[in-house]
């Protein structure tokens, strides 16, 4: 009984290219969520809320506290 000392090859794996005008709407995009979620995350004390009242600040109350943003 022979064994063969050839070692398996593992398929050659190609990572695509993508261009920057592909990812630059989506980019632009999750940038711009990015910051209407630290807005209301952060800014929004009620005060300044886009709804009136401090719903969205009650929603939001523990992450701000876990992104230390006092609000007390």
């Amino acid at each position: 009984m022979s064994q063969s000392s050839a070692a398996p090859t593992s398929p050659i794996v190609e990572v695509p290219s993508i261009p920057a005008r592909e990812i630059a709407p989506w980019a632009l995009f999750f940038g711009l969520l990015g910051l209407l979620v630290l807005f209301f995350i952060s800014a929004d004390q009620g005060a300044v809320s886009i709804p009136s009242g401090n719903a969205i600040h009650e929603w939001v109350h523990d992450s701000r506290h876990l992104l230390g943003y006092p609000c007390h």
